[in-house]
């Protein structure tokens, strides 16, 4: 059997974060998935200025892969309304999912971790932690379990992946036509209920999604067509659909000497729904968190110094949850575009938010200020 200090199972940006960060640090790192690199995986890609800080932290390169686009425009509707285009913004970087994972795998792989993509999981012991692959067994101290929504480590310790209560649901679908490098980035929130839609203008094409809370979007695909006939898109490209895990964290991530990372712990932002900035800060986290418990020869303080770790993620993802009833109840609604509009300080505090400069804490105490003038607007509209 070999012999590992770390596994890391899934090779996303959460998983290739982790392995990076803990093969730089001299453990012996297997990182396993069951798929090979390059894959395709239904995400919007948008690469915002959080993402990108987080990356060059971590990976120490300028950007995962050359050639990637960006754009410096972004657009806002909600609920049928224009709420304002900004330009000049920090750029969002429209990526590729199949070339962005790829090119974090191959950097894991040169700092030094152990391949073991392309192998199916027969079966996770997370007691141990053993993974079981096709053709062999292995083993080590700790485990990151970077294995998505439906994570399957997740399930091993909790019996179920996530509260299907509290879960969101995604479709997308890739529209091959050429789009001007000036085309903004559109959001539109309320294409879906309590949720949103994005219009993501790439190289090749557009990537175009709707997402939302699933118990409340009993018909998603007929909110993906409203959402195309407003845009004016006729498309016969295949819709894909994946659970999104955004609001819904796991207060403990994980379970004894087993720590979950990005989708699998539910780290996404619950108003924007973007998981790839929290995904690779989650997975340097994770790794770091093992390295300093095994220096000290004790794995089962992994957990408790990753959780401790974790608490400014957590804390914006509940002052983003605050927030979240402002934009999506229907009283609210009115106060929310007025607001957006009329107000030049939250417009630009989104903007720093996006470009990674600030979190929510300071958009939630700017939102309690301004909450006597946002409801008396919703009164009076």
């Amino acid at each position: 059997m070999p012999r590992f200090d770390l596994l890391v199972l899934g090779a996303g940006p959460a998983g290739s974060a982790a392995a990076i960060t803990a093969a730089r640090a001299g453990l012996r790192v297997a990182l396993i998935d069951k798929r090979r690199f390059p894959r395709d995986k239904l995400c919007g890609g948008g690469f915002t200025g959080r993402s990108m800080r987080y990356f060059r932290e971590i990976f120490g390169t300028d950007a995962p892969y050359d050639g990637i686009p960006h754009r410096d425009a972004i657009s806002f509707c909600a609920f049928g309304q224009e709420v304002g285009q900004f330009t000049g913004i920090q750029p969002l970087h429209m990526t590729m999912r199949r070339d962005l994972d790829h090119a974090l795998v191959q950097a894991a792989l040169a700092a030094g971790a152990t391949d073991l993509t392309g192998q199916r999981v027969d079966a996770i012991d997370a007691d141990a932690p053993t993974v079981t692959l096709r053709d062999q067994c292995i083993t080590a101290p700790l485990m990151v379990a970077a294995d998505g929504v439906n994570s399957a480590t997740a399930r091993a310790l909790f019996g179920r992946a996530f509260d299907p209560q509290k879960i969101g649901f995604a479709l997308e679908v890739e529209v091959p036509t050429e789009t001007p490098p000036d085309t903004p980035v559109r959001i539109d929130f309320g294409a879906a209920d309590w949720g949103y839609g994005w219009d993501f203008p790439k190289v090749c094409g557009r990537t175009i999604g709707v997402g939302g809370m699933m118990q409340r979007n009993t018909d998603l695909k007929a909110s993906l067509a409203t959402y195309l006939s407003q845009l004016g898109v006729t498309t016969d490209s295949p819709v894909k659909g994946q659970f999104l895990p955004f609001g819904s964290y796991r207060r403990i991530p994980g379970q004894g000497t087993v720590l979950l990372v990005g989708d699998a712990a539910g780290l996404v932002d619950p108003i924007t729904g973007e998981g790839i900035a929290y995904a690779m800060k989650s997975g340097q986290l994770a790794a770091q968190s093992a390295i300093g418990a095994l220096h000290r020869g004790n794995p089962g303080s992994a957990l408790p110094r990753y959780r401790a770790a974790l608490r400014p993620i957590h804390r914006a993802i509940d002052q983003a949850r605050m927030i979240r009833p402002l934009i999506f109840l229907p009283a609210c609604r009115s106060g929310f575009i007025s607001g957006f509009r009329n107000s030049s300080t939250l417009r630009t505090e989104y903007m720093r938010l996006l470009a990674g400069e600030t979190e929510y804490g300071q958009i939630t105490r700017r939102t309690i200020a301004r909450l006597p003038r946002f409801i008396v607007r919703s009164l009076t509209n």
